[in-house]
């Protein structure tokens, strides 16, 4: 069974950078998964990726080398063993608040009997670059388990929700975590407040020897936050590469007769 390269180097404390996917695209997924970049998520929660899409995606970043991880839609057992069934390499878990729904996470990953996944499905193992036997047998030391911290309860519970065994990243949303914060007024946490939650979550994922991932808006943010000690970095997007890159062509055009604005993806 051919090795998880993520996994092994998260564990061996070194740096594992990546991006998301969130246009549904098999042929970008193709073409990303051969930049250069160590693995890509593809984003079932927020995007319009179906699940047939989704098996084709895997498919082609495992075969390129690169490693197909996915963001399910939400914590539960059904979506989690869907995923992986039909050839994910680890799994992103969102919105992970209390120690039980991390434990129920871990759970859903595993075959028995460190973990209640059923045993099915056909087309796993190729990612693999095995047979169904094999994986069945290692897909245990191989699936990389990857769980969000993306709400300041998470972060209140955070050594207890980083100690549940099996968890290779804990992953920052850093958008959803500012949400959370936000005050009853509808004021965005400060800077300080902000940096507050960050420090606690990496000192906690150093406490529990948990790899820390955050993503990040470009390069120079991830460079800061390897340097502070993060793992697991992802950058931007497909879409926000795409976007920034036709913004910055259409830009240097003088006769241009409207300003791309940027959203944030």
């Amino acid at each position: 069974m051919r090795p998880n390269k993520v996994k092994r180097a998260l564990k061996a404390g070194q740096r594992s950078v990546g991006t998301w996917l969130s246009l549904g695209s098999i042929t970008a997924a193709r073409f990303m998964a051969r930049t250069g970049f160590d693995w890509l998520t593809i984003d079932i929660e927020h995007s319009l990726v179906d699940w047939e899409t989704a098996t084709h995606m895997f498919a082609t970043i495992a075969d390129s080398g690169c490693v197909a991880l996915a963001r399910v839609p939400a914590n539960r057992h059904d979506h989690i063993k869907r995923v992986l069934d039909n050839g994910a390499q680890g799994v992103v878990v969102p919105m992970v608040n209390s120690r039980q729904e991390a434990e129920d996470a871990v759970s859903a990953m595993l075959y028995p009997p460190y973990g209640t996944r059923s045993v099915g499905g056909s087309v796993h193992a190729l990612n693999f670059d095995t047979n169904a036997a094999d994986y069945f047998a290692h897909a245990n030391e191989e699936l990389l388990v990857v769980l969000q911290c993306e709400h300041i309860q998470s972060v209140e519970n955070a050594d207890a929700i980083f100690a549940v065994p099996g968890i290779d990243a804990i992953f920052v949303g850093p958008n959803d975590l500012a949400q959370s914060m936000r005050s009853k007024d509808n004021k965005p946490p400060t800077a300080q407040a902000t940096k507050e939650a960050m420090d606690h979550i990496l000192k906690m994922c150093k406490k529990h020897n948990v790899a820390a991932g955050v993503h990040c808006y470009g390069a120079e943010e991830a460079n800061t936050r390897i340097a502070e000690g993060w793992q697991f970095i992802a950058i931007g997007s497909e879409l926000k590469m795409m976007l920034n890159g036709a913004a910055a062509e259409v830009q240097k055009i003088p006769m241009a007769t409207k300003k791309v604005e940027m959203a944030k993806y």
